[in-house]
């Protein structure tokens, strides 16, 4: 039975490659988009790369030259990422592998004083985003048998105080993948999620480094569930996963040990949070810090 568990945890591996193969990628203009495009592309795949800022991705499209495509969109806006779809089809005769991977964190802040409008920007980007870029991309998945990368967190299964829109569009985009996954098996296509710690992008740093509520939440993080790894990193994970139509990548992996645990974990973990007056302090001082600013 436990071999059995092991063997459904663990990666498959079909030896799957990208070589050759059309990959669309969301959020391409910076961080882990930007790595992930550049590393397929000299793995010899045929990246679109998709972002809200057009001049970004014009430029590391020219940069790449041959097998590459920009595409400004929106992931927000449901009929752009159709087009979107429509376009790479169009350009390279075919679709096969699909990463959902832009996305935004909010403000710290907790959920009594937070404004709606920031909450509803992560949710659509985040969640209804990742929905808007899989969805118009299936049929073309299911045709070549391909792969759907959606990207999730290990703040999925973390605790949200001050962060909670985050956590909670993670955690969404974790359960569409593992539907995704199986509803796709009937056709021979593949679905995974991408889990991650602290990647070290400038949205990382602008969170959790400039900012001192930012910094304050870092710190209750401990070792292992506080390092990081880079954007370059990430998108290795990402590309092998791909490669071997992994159903689940984590990174790093100290993380791993709460993932396969954290039905046990969080019940321990929300009640020592739930009493820790620095955890208190901070959640004071963000409504404290908003309610001055507005």
């Amino acid at each position: 039975m436990m071999t059995r568990l092991l063997g459904l945890l663990s990666p498959a591996r079909s030896g799957h490659r990208v070589a050759g193969q059309t990959v669309l990628i969301t959020g391409a203009g910076q961080g882990i988009g930007h790595e992930l495009a550049v590393l397929l592309h000299e793995r010899g795949a045929q990246v679109v790369l998709v972002d809200i800022d057009g001049h970004a991705v014009a430029a590391i499209a020219h940069r790449l030259g041959d097998r590459a495509l920009a595409v400004t969109a929106d992931v927000t806006d449901r009929e752009a990422m159709r087009q979107a779809v429509i376009r790479t089809v169009a350009h390279f005769g075919t679709l096969d592998v699909v990463v959902a991977n832009a996305g935004v964190v909010p403000r710290p802040a907790t959920l009594r004083i937070m404004d709606g409008a920031d909450f509803d920007r992560v949710i659509d980007i985040n969640l209804t985003g990742v929905f808007n870029t899989v969805r118009p991309a299936l049929d073309q998945i299911v045709t070549a048998r391909g792969h759907v990368v959606v990207i999730s967190s290990c703040a999925a299964f973390a605790p949200g105080m001050a962060g909670a829109p985050y956590m909670i569009s993670k955690a969404g985009v974790e359960q569409l993948g593992r539907a995704l996954r199986v509803e796709l098996a009937p056709f021979g296509a593949t679905a995974g999620i991408a889990y991650f710690g602290i990647v070290d992008t400038d949205m990382t740093r602008a969170t959790l480094d400039r900012d001192e509520l930012g910094r304050d939440l870092d710190d209750l993080l401990p070792w292992p569930l506080n390092v990081r790894i880079t954007a370059t990193r990430a998108a290795e994970v990402i590309a092998d996963g791909i490669e071997r139509r992994a159903a689940r990548t984590i990174a790093p992996l100290g993380w791993e040990p709460y993932a396969l645990l954290r039905g046990l974990v969080n019940v321990l973990l929300d009640r020592a949070l739930a009493a820790d007056p620095r955890v208190h302090d901070l959640v004071r001082r963000a409504e404290q810090r908003r309610v001055r600013t507005e």
